[in-house]
């Protein structure tokens, strides 16, 4: 980097203005380049992100998509890394697994393949992940541990890496380990060696999705170092340690973000995406979310790229990240190399520079004050950040560049008036130089490329609460997906079933089917739940139609002011009412069945259909089984309002068929 002064007068965006000396950053690839860059993305899962997401109606649905990974529209993603879906509650609910247990196989359940085909549709040149967050029960043995038998985890994975390409056409280029937890060296080796035995020498590893610490590891065992492709951390705060630069791997943020979407949230985004690779030669970095499809109330809410949480309105938000994501992605592709002369602004800030080595350049520069970019994780140390010219250099092959394309995104904190992602007049450059006058909270993109485009659609619908009369009897012959509309399972996975024993009316059901605890890092609860409608719902009438498949030991429940999902889903209250198969029932203030208000005998039993019904009025509760009343004026203090919801007392397999809410408020 070179400092000095400039003339008095210079073309500051097409403008002669007359400014003080400015500092002089030189754009150079004379010396040679830096690291290949891989590209940005957005994370599906960890779990059950993009849960309400498959549910919008068309046009809206795609248009969501568009905003996402459509080329030169939107955020145009590069990657997208998913959850290989474990049965188990992973952050804000349960992905199923392919294989709920170890002699079956379905490679069409969930939503996570769906939306890598809609990614691909749009960009056939994205790179897909895949990394589990949780196991089912059967791969840990009756432990939840899933490395005391790597060949049976391995197996797992490279199953589901091969049912992506015999059932979808979907070619996953990385694999991640156990997300976030201690890795096992062994394990990784058993994988790489997994995946080289049926051909897929050219898949990835990616570890260990935690920390650096792997990097000391790697350096000592050689085969462990040549089993890894890529480094990936969480959350390094920009920041990497010499030891995992000194292996010489590719190093990812490989989860990023976990930020409210709001603008600051746009100002985290921002900082990190240019940061990680100034500060720590990232060369990826992903965000965990993608997109904000699930509940808000569940654990953070609305941390995602952009927000698109009621499908039953059609309403959704293009949040600033998306804006800030194009900065980079429109302009610059995987394989682009980042250029040496790339670093921090005097004043604060910082800038990079990318090029694909046939004369295209592109800098980005972002210009965030320390609270306009916090991020949810790690804590942000101070810095100073104050408004600066800044003149720049080229030189190299870029001395002969005469324009360059302009594209800036000011946050405008103060008159809480932002303009994201708008397209200025070209700037033309006086011997391969030209001077910014940055403000605070800027973003600026300067590029030789020509394409970059601020797509948009009409407004979609305006935001309304979910329906207070709502009903679903589950009679899809052949389901899109396998869950059903606006339920977000939190323990267990429920999903579509054909019930050929009953030739009467409950032919078509809905079946929660995980019969073991999963392999998993979440305080998954002992029930299963799965909740549905509007968190402020205080007073309402739930009904259901009920089938327990476990004789004397099963139990399944409905569920009204569900104060709580995700991973405090153990903890959960609300006003529980469970029947048994020993033809006792109970009324119950917890999910845990701890503090009951009301119990008794109900006659009811297994492979027989029950229809209960639970009215919450203020601070009483009244249930029916079968239409007759069966207790009554329970008294319910807390909590005040919650979801609906339905589930078993254990994991066991239980039928549900003709759910209905009818709420007051």
């Amino acid at each position: 980097m070179e400092h000095g002064a400039l003339p008095v007068f210079v073309s500051v965006l097409g403008l002669s203005l007359a400014l003080c000396s400015s500092q002089t950053y030189v754009l150079d690839d004379k010396a040679g380049l830096g690291r290949v860059f891989d590209g940005v993305g957005g994370l599906s899962g960890g779990g059950a992100t993009s849960r309400l997401l498959v549910n919008y109606a068309e046009p809206y649905r795609s248009q969501i998509l568009d905003y996402l990974f459509k080329p030169n529209f939107g955020a145009s993603l590069h990657i997208l890394k998913v959850e290989i879906g474990g049965d188990a509650q992973t952050t804000d609910g349960t992905e199923p697994s392919h294989m709920h247990y170890e002699n079956d196989e379905n490679y069409f359940r969930g939503y996570e393949w769906w939306l890598m085909k809609e990614a691909k549709k749009r960009n056939p040149n994205i790179t897909l992940i895949g990394l589990p967050w949780a196991f089912p029960g059967w791969v840990g043995h009756g432990k939840n541990w899933p490395y005391d038998f790597p060949d049976i985890t391995a197996a797992y994975v490279v199953n589901w890496i091969l049912g992506a390409k015999q059932y979808h056409d979907l070619d996953i280029q990385y694999v991640g380990i156990w997300n976030e937890r201690n890795y096992d060296s062994k394990y990784i080796k058993v994988l790489r060696n997994a995946l080289d035995k049926v051909g897929l020498t050219g898949i990835g590893i990616i570890a260990a999705d935690g920390d650096w610490s792997i990097a000391n590891s790697m350096i000592t065992d050689p085969y462990l170092n040549d089993s890894i492709k890529v480094i990936g951390a969480h959350y390094p705060g920009t920041t990497t340690v010499k030891e995992a630069v000194k292996t010489q791997k590719k190093l990812w943020s490989s989860e990023d973000y976990s930020t409210f979407n709001n603008e600051v949230g746009g100002g985290c985004w921002a900082r990190i995406l240019n940061q990680n690779y100034v500060n720590g030669l990232m060369t990826a970095t992903i965000s965990w979310n993608l997109v904000a499809s699930y509940y808000e109330q569940l654990p953070f809410g609305r941390d995602g790229l952009m927000t698109a949480e009621e499908p039953w309105s059609g309403n959704y938000v293009v949040e600033s990240p998306i804006w800030i994501t194009a900065h980079t992605t429109q302009f610059t592709q995987p394989g682009w190399t980042y250029l040496q002369t790339v670093g921090h602004l005097s004043q604060g800030g910082s800038y990079v520079a990318l090029t694909d080595g046939k004369g295209n350049l592109t800098v980005v520069i972002e210009t965030m004050t320390h609270d306009h970019s916090v991020c949810i994780r790690p804590p942000l140390p101070a810095f100073n950040l104050t408004a600066q010219n800044a003149a720049f250099q080229l030189k190299g092959s870029f001395a002969s560049i005469k324009e360059l394309q302009v594209w800036r995104s000011q946050f405008n904190f103060k008159s809480k008036k932002p303009s994201f992602y708008e397209k200025l007049t070209p700037l033309k450059l006086l011997d391969g130089s030209f001077t910014l006058n940055l403000a605070e909270d800027e973003v600026y993109t300067l590029t030789t490329v020509t394409t970059g485009c601020k797509g948009s659609y009409a407004d979609p619908p305006a935001s309304a609460p979910f329906p207070k009369v709502y009903k679903d009897n589950f009679d899809v012959r052949n389901p899109p997906f396998t869950e059903a509309p606006d339920f977000a399972d939190q323990t267990g996975v429920f999903e579509y079933y054909i019930n050929m024993t009953d030739p009467g009316p409950h032919v078509f059901t809905l079946r929660q089917v995980v019969t073991q605890r999963p392999v998993t890092w979440a305080s998954d609860a002992d029930q299963t739940i799965s909740v549905i409608g509007d968190y402020q719902w205080q007073n309402l009438t739930i009904t259901c139609d009920v089938f327990m498949e476990s004789v004397k030991t099963g139990g399944v429940f409905i569920a009204a002011r569900v104060d709580r999902g995700g991973e405090s889903t153990r903890g959960t209250k609300g006003v529980f009412f469970w029947v048994f198969a020993d033809g006792t029932y109970k009324v119950t203030n917890d999910l845990a069945g701890q503090t009951v208000l009301a119990e008794g005998q109900s006659g009811t039993r297994a492979y027989g259909w029950h229809t209960l019904s639970l009215t919450v009025n203020g601070q009483y509760a009244s249930g029916l089984l079968n239409g007759y009343p069966l207790w009554k004026n329970a008294v319910v203090l807390t909590p005040k309002n919650g979801w609906a919801a339905i589930g078993t007392h254990s994991f066991e397999l239980a039928q549900f068929d003709n759910f209905a809410v009818v709420a007051d408020k």
